[in-house]
């Protein structure tokens, strides 16, 4: 996974031309200079590109076995143990005698780690028999680390050359070969600067330049150090999208940086909370917030983006599930959940739901938190947001009221925290930006839920609906062997709950997701909870349940909602009912007879029509 870092001297792209960074000026600009011609400009962030696309490892992370994912997560603790503490080339080696490995194979594990920061760099990969690759003798090896560690990286602070001399002098004298002094420098290089300050200078200097902002909650030390994540049913019922007529209320699904209080991410549906909406959520929070300013045209900073270190959440079992857990660990994100019964653990993003549930009380629809709040008024009749418009509303609530405004919590505002823990203050070194992960894509799909199926020769079944795409063509009655016996391959697909019309393929081969629409592209895209309204219409009057079945039934529920809002006049002028795809809805004749099943709809508990509605993507 390709991750943008913003430290100085990294070489990124800008414009396809090849620069450097200088410095980071603010969450929202970054000083570079052009490597051919020296000119310096300040950019945006994400006018800015990595230069090098690591791409050596992007196998699935639902393909990984769960023996081979264990020796992966071993190593990942181990490294990060190393890399965290800043552990010497002599701690190394313990650690390295302690589990029975040799500690240059330690080496290899942070350098493949470095490359992506994702434990998928750690797992097992095909042996290339060390082809064109040149390899030190071990003894050379150790007299290198030794003297690094006995020379260098102490208080002598002896030079590269007088370092070079003396590992030279002790191979001669051994009778070994001696390393170019390239070698050298680049083991070198592997040092953090942390690491050389502190064993050069003591570990109060090291503090003093690189220990970040401290905060008050334990841990949370530093922007993304600690993030709360929770869902609440929000106290609004919205419009549908096409006829604009009372739905349902939504579940939004939010994460805050504890140490900020700054929103990192949300996550907002009709769907009950979830894996799915728990993945989006976090995906949200790691990824760049620039798409969803561009889609509302806001001119407004939101500079949260990279991965947190630790999730906080609550015992729900949509936190507890096994691909969640898989894709927390491939990125580094260590999950914590609250133990039972203490609920201050959870304080911070509850007080924050409480906060927009203060905001949303003012708003036409509202619900209120209880009946008596409620009293005469009509949430039903006073609804009219639907959820892109409630969306956007949230949206700019968050970056230009609750970002801006003095938070009690920190005595200054949200933004202002951030800030000062990404660039210090007052003498005290931030953290500077964080990576930016650049595949969006990938990082969405990684945290959404999986099902596996095998390839027909009419392509996939899924929950009754064919899909299918020529990227599926070689795969089809594809079988694994098992020594003496074989059987069909199953393969990996997910899906966006929101749009059902497509589906995404893992290609095992080329290690990558592709597209696959319907079989039948006439048919219309629905999301996840209006094929389980349809669903639970066929049940409900014996209909064998089918393909046909399926879009006929959700054709007629359209039709009938269509005719509702023609004899109340609530349709607006211009809706989507203006494509030429619906044509012959619009043919519909409307008849006041069929008023009371609109009626009987809004009636009967309108709040939570689908309570049996699996709150997942994909129906079991």
């Amino acid at each position: 996974m390709s991750r943008l870092k913003f430290t100085s001297g990294n070489k990124v792209l800008y414009k396809n031309e090849p620069a450097i960074i200088v410095k980071a000026v603010d969450t929202n600009l970054v000083t570079i200079q052009m490597l051919n011609t020296n000119i310096v400009h300040t950019i945006a962030p994400k006018e800015i590109e990595p230069f090098f696309q690591h791409n050596q490892n992007n196998v699935a992370i639902d393909l990984i076995p769960d023996k081979e994912w264990k020796n992966a997560v071993f190593r990942y603790n181990i490294v990060t143990n190393i890399l965290e503490n800043k552990l010497s080339t002599l701690e190394i080696k313990e650690i390295a005698k302690r589990n029975n490995i040799h500690y240059s194979t330690i080496y290899r594990w942070i350098k493949k780690y470095n490359s992506n920061n994702q434990i998928i760099a750690l797992s097992t990969q095909k042996k290339t028999g060390g082809k064109n690759k040149s390899r030190l003798n071990v003894e050379v090896d150790e007299i290198i680390n030794d003297f690094i560690t006995n020379l260098y990286l102490n208080s002598s602070k002896k030079s590269i050359k007088k370092l070079t001399r003396e590992i030279n002098m002790r191979c001669k004298e051994l009778d070994l070969k001696a390393p170019h002094e390239n070698t050298i420098r680049n083991r070198l290089k592997n040092l953090s600067e942390e690491e050389v300050l502190k064993a050069r200078y003591g570990n109060k200097a090291r503090r003093d330049k690189f220990e970040p902002i401290r905060g008050n909650f334990p841990g949370a030390d530093y922007p993304l150090s600690i993030v709360q994540l929770d869902h609440t049913c929000v106290d609004i019922i919205l419009v549908d999208e096409l006829y604009r007529k009372p739905f349902r209320r939504p579940y939004l699904t939010i994460a805050i940086d504890v140490f900020s209080r700054m929103v990192v991410g949300f996550h907002l549906s009709f769907d009950p909370p979830g894996a799915m909406g728990t993945g989006l959520c976090i995906a949200n929070s790691i990824l760049s917030k620039e798409s969803i300013l561009e889609k509302y045209e806001l001119d407004a900073e939101w500079p949260c983006w990279g991965t947190m270190k630790t999730l906080h959440l609550d015992n729900a079992k949509e936190f507890r599930g096994n691909m969640l857990k898989k894709a927390c660990q491939n990125y580094g994100i260590n999950i914590e959940h609250r133990p039972v019964a203490t609920p201050h653990w959870g304080g911070h993003v509850e007080r924050l739901l409480g906060t927009f549930s203060k905001e949303i009380h003012n708003l036409s629809g509202s619900t209120f938190s209880n009946i008596n709040e409620r009293e005469n008024y009509n949430s039903i009749e006073k609804a009219s947001l639907t959820i892109g418009e409630f969306e956007k509303w949230l949206v700019i609530y968050i970056v230009n009221i609750y970002h801006q405004k003095k938070h009690s919590g920190i005595m200054m505002s949200p933004l202002e925290k951030f800030k000062n823990g990404i660039f210090g203050i007052n003498g005290e070194m931030g953290t500077g930006l964080p990576p930016k992960l650049v595949n969006v894509r990938r990082v969405r799909l990684d945290f959404m839920p999986f099902v596996e199926r095998t390839i027909q020769e009419y392509g996939v079944l899924i929950d009754h609906i064919t899909y299918y795409s020529d990227v599926l063509r070689k795969y089809i009655h594809s079988k694994e062997d098992y020594g003496k016996y074989s059987k069909k391959q199953k393969f990996i697909f997910k899906r966006d709950p929101r749009d059902i019309s497509i589906i995404y393929f893992y290609d095992p081969n080329l290690n990558d997701y592709y597209d696959i629409p319907y079989r039948d592209t006439s048919k219309p895209p629905m999301s996840i909870w209006e094929y389980n309204e349809t669903i639970s219409r066929l049940q409900k009057n014996n209909i064998p349940i089918n393909e046909d079945a399926i879009f006929e039934a959700y054709k007629e529920l359209n039709e009938i909602e269509y005719k509702a809002i023609q004899s109340t006049k609530k349709l607006k002028r211009f809706s989507r009912f203006s494509d030429k795809r619906n044509e012959s809805i619009h043919s519909v004749t409307v008849k006041n007879s069929e008023e009371p099943l609109f009626e009987e709809k809004l009636n009967n508990k309108i709040i939570t029509p689908f309570e049996e509605i699996d709150d997942d993507a994909f129906t079991s």
